[in-house]
C-alpha cells in the first residue's frame, strides 16, 4: 500500500494543513493563515487527494470538523436554521467555496443526497470533479461532528492511521449509543443509521455492520429501532486526546 506523500515544514501537505487547522481551532488560535493556504492550494498540490483514499479521507474529515466549529463560532445564529447552516460557505479549498453539505455529501459520500435514506444521488453540485469523490464509508457517520449534542467527539485524522482510528471511533460510538434487547430481539440505534441506511448497504448491510462491531449476536437478525436525534447546539466537543476516541 502506498504511503501518503510527505512534505517539508515550509511546504506542508494538504493533510498536514487540515490537521493544523483542526488543532488550531481546538486551541482557539487564529487559523486565518492556514485557511488562506487551504484556499490557495493548487491542482497539483491536490494530487494526493485524487490518488490516495486515506489521504483524502483524513483531509476531508479534519476540514469538515474544523469548518463546523469555525461556522459555529463565527455565525452561531445559523445553527437554529439548519438548512442555512449546512449550505452556507464554511471554508474555501483550492479556490472553491464549500459548505458543510458539499464536504459530507458531495465528497465523503460520493455525491449522494442527504435525503432519501442514502439511496439517492445529490443534485446540487459541490464544485469538485468526480475524481475527488469518495466511495461512501458508513464509519464517517461516527466521525463527523455537525455541532449537535448527538454528534461524536471530534478527533484528528492522519492518512497512515485513518482507518484504524476511524474503526476505533466507530466502535466507541456504537458502544455508547446502541442497545440490544435480547428478549425482543431488537436493537436501538442512533438516528444517523436510519438517515443514511443506504450507506450501510440497507437493513441487511446495517445488521452485518452491527455483527462486525459485536453489537448484536451473530445471525440474530434483530428488528431495527432508531432513536431520536438531539439537535441541541454543542460546540467544541473535542476528544481529550485528538488521536484516540473517548471510551
Amino acid at each position: 500500500m502506498a504511503r501518503a506523500p510527505e512534505r517539508s515544514e515550509s511546504d506542508p501537505s494538504p493533510a498536514t494543513l487540515s490537521r493544523r487547522l483542526l488543532e488550531g481551532v481546538r486551541r482557539e488560535e487564529s487559523v486565518d493563515p492556514i485557511r488562506r493556504r487551504l484556499a490557495d492550494l493548487s491542482e497539483r498540490k491536490l494530487t494526493p487527494l485524487r490518488e490516495n483514499r486515506r489521504v483524502a479521507l483524513a483531509f476531508w474529515l479534519n476540514v469538515y470538523n474544523a469548518a463546523t466549529q469555525l461556522l459555529l463560532a463565527d455565525q452561531p445564529e445559523l445553527f437554529g436554521r439548519r438548512r442555512r447552516f449546512f449550505t452556507t460557505t464554511a471554508i474555501t479549498v483550492a479556490g472553491v467555496d464549500m459548505c458543510l453539505d458539499d464536504i459530507e455529501h458531495g465528497i465523503l459520500r460520493g455525491q449522494r443526497s442527504k435525503y432519501g435514506l442514502g439511496y439517492l444521488p445529490r443534485l446540487a453540485r459541490c464544485g469538485w470533479s468526480r475524481e475527488y469523490r469518495l466511495t461512501p464509508d458508513p464509519r464517517i457517520h461516527f466521525a463527523l461532528n455537525c455541532g449537535a449534542e448527538s454528534c461524536p467527539a471530534i478527533l484528528a485524522y492522519e492518512p497512515d492511521t485513518v482507518d484504524d482510528v476511524l474503526t476505533d471511533a466507530t466502535a466507541a460510538a456504537l458502544d455508547r449509543s446502541v442497545t440490544y434487547d435480547a428478549d425482543a430481539n431488537s436493537v436501538h440505534l442512533p438516528r444517523v443509521c436510519l438517515w443514511f441506511i443506504g450507506d450501510f448497504g440497507g437493513p441487511s448491510g446495517l445488521r452485518s455492520f452491527l455483527y462486525e462491531y459485536e453489537q448484536v449476536p451473530p445471525g440474530s437478525k434483530p428488528s431495527l429501532r432508531f432513536e431520536g436525534y438531539d439537535w441541541t447546539r454543542a460546540p467544541r466537543r473535542f476528544a481529550d486526546d485528538l488521536g484516540r476516541p473517548p471510551k
